[in-house]
């Protein structure tokens, strides 16, 4: 998979996507398997802004049942099945501990009755063929047993817990990568660092846009019959710039942020926090803390975490999981993202959006007076993404007046997820590179892609390059056939070498030198992407 510019700039499509998170390369998967000609574009890298910045969770959404937002739960739950189907080696279950103190009999009897409502709407959940992939009913564990199980949620008062499961997503960057490694293999055109910047349109009709090379700046034009913007948080806001008015709808950008520590729980834990919760998940031998959620006004391309963030949420779940410490200097890493969030009329500014909807909307401008063949989608989440694009992609096929065969991405699974069972899998490739500590994390990453990456790579080039479990194997496959263009790119969404911390000064370095020989960076170039990199791992004042 290459940029084709060549291509954006010379053919017409059926349809532009402008944007490359979840929703767009899921878009661009549903479209190109059912025949339309697809362009998609993505001002940065593809999932580098909230598809990334996220709580790694592929999820039914427990809570949304206090709002009776049953339909939805249903939805995604449905969709964490699929997930589990199309992308088995990067979708795993995930069970949660929910401790009770002092809570009491009526409210323990409330949760059990969601906790109930919550297993009887994935009644389809065990319909996978590997048992790996089930997931159990919810139980009650008795104190004793829980704590033996997570010392860590001693405190007084501890009454017990509940055990329910979801499912964790090992890369959430690369199961949007990987779908659009199958729409590139079903004839889409693709690039990354490609800037829209405005919509042009005859006789009240979308024709396409004009773009910018982020890479070179230089400028052309991509002609489309119709035009999806799936641009995230910044999706009202493109509007208002590409049309030169004020968009009809609007969004709330919630911003969300996530601190990593040492592990300190096995299980995934949810803690009741005054009115929200607090999550503790383990992710890759470390622990994820997760997550705020207030409102955010600012420009979405400056959210960042500051020095106050991480005091006051280590305060709050130091208040509420005092067992687990939790030092300042415990934080190895720290991120934070935007959820865009549909409006749905409530009050602008009013600083907690924990209980706004996370339901999608897609946008059909035509009918509103704006240019006729222009889509939006907005708000949603990750989990129900491919749901979204199913949506999307059958109001383009009606606009279009085409006929195409019916959405099949919820069973034919990505191009990583083609195997039988991943035990299975990781048994055979045991067997053909024996003795290679990364190699389980080596499957989850790549699943049934990985001969292909490993092909022809030398020993050394199979050895891990720090604790992520990454391989200078994966950086080569990465620069050939996953359009990654920066350091950043390589480090973050590629692979996970920088997403535990900063990398040692020899992994920086190492990782610059393969891809300035690749892509013919001269010294300035690779020190430039080197001190690019210092952004991500320090907190604002």
């Amino acid at each position: 998979m290459q940029r084709a510019l060549s291509r954006l700039s010379n053919e017409t499509f059926d349809v532009l996507i402008i944007g490359g998170g979840a929703t767009g390369c899921f878009t661009a998967r549903d479209a190109s398997m059912r025949g339309l000609k697809v362009a998609l574009i993505e001002m940065r890298d593809f999932a580098s802004a909230t598809s990334a910045h996220n709580s790694k969770l592929a999820h039914g959404g427990l809570r949304y049942l206090r709002n009776l937002e049953i339909s939805l739960v249903r939805e995604s739950l449905r969709e964490r099945l699929g997930l589990m189907r199309m992308a088995p080696h990067l979708v795993r279950p995930l069970p949660f501990l929910l401790p009770l103190y002092r809570a009491g009999i009526a409210e323990r009897g409330k949760l059990k009755a969601g906790l109930t409502l919550y297993d009887i709407l994935s009644y389809d959940r065990n319909r996978l063929e590997d048992p790996a992939q089930h997931l159990p009913g919810h139980r009650w564990i008795v104190s004793k047993d829980a704590l033996a199980r997570e010392p860590v949620l001693a405190a007084d008062g501890f009454e017990g817990a509940f055990e329910y499961y979801d499912a964790q997503m090992y890369s959430p960057e690369r199961i949007a990568l990987e779908n659009l490694v199958d729409a590139d293999a079903n004839g889409a055109a693709i690039a990354n660092y490609a800037v829209a910047e405005k919509l042009f349109e005859r006789d009240g009709k979308v024709e396409g846009c004009a773009v910018r090379d982020g890479m070179t700046g230089a400028r052309f034009d991509i002609r489309a019959k119709t035009v999806l913007v799936a641009a995230g948080p910044w999706a009202d806001l493109f509007l208002e710039q590409a049309t030169g008015g004020r968009s009809a709808h609007r969004l709330i950008r919630s911003k969300g942020i996530h601190l990593m520590v040492p592990a300190f729980a096995k299980s995934a834990l949810t803690i009741e926090a005054g009115s929200g919760h607090l999550f503790a998940l383990p992710w890759r031998g470390h622990t994820l803390l997760a997550t705020t959620d207030t409102e955010f006004t600012g420009d979405p391309a400056t959210v960042a975490v500051t020095e106050n963030d991480i005091d006051a949420f280590l305060a709050t779940f130091r208040k509420y999981l005092p067992a687990a410490a939790l030092p300042r200097e415990s934080v190895e890493y720290f991120y934070a993202g935007l959820r865009p969030l549909v409006s749905d009329g409530v009050p602008k500014g009013r600083g907690d959006s924990y209980n706004v909807s996370r339901r999608a909307e897609l946008v059909d401008h035509g009918t509103e007076g704006l240019m006729d063949g222009l889509f939006s989608a907005l708000g949603g989440k990750y989990t129900t993404s491919r749901d979204l694009a199913q949506k999307i992609t059958d109001a383009l096929v009606r606009k279009l007046d085409r006929k195409a065969p019916p959405c099949a991405t919820a069973k034919v699974p990505l191009p990583g997820g083609r195997f039988e069972r991943f035990d299975g899998m990781l048994r055979g490739y045991q067997k053909t590179w024996p003795g290679l500590s990364a190699m389980r994390h080596l499957a989850h990453m790549l699943g049934a892609r990985l001969p292909q990456a490993l092909k022809g790579a030398r020993i050394a080039d199979l050895m891990p390059l720090n604790q992520s479990g990454d391989t200078q194997a994966q950086i080569a496959f990465a620069l050939k056939e996953e359009m990654a263009l920066t350091l950043e790119d390589v480090l973050m969404r590629r692979t996970g070498l920088g997403q535990f911390g900063k990398p040692a000064r020899e992994v920086l370095e190492k990782t610059a030198n393969q891809m300035a020989a690749h892509l013919g960076w001269n010294d300035s170039k690779r020190t430039d992407e080197i001190a690019s990199l210092e952004r991500l791992y320090r907190a604002q004042a």
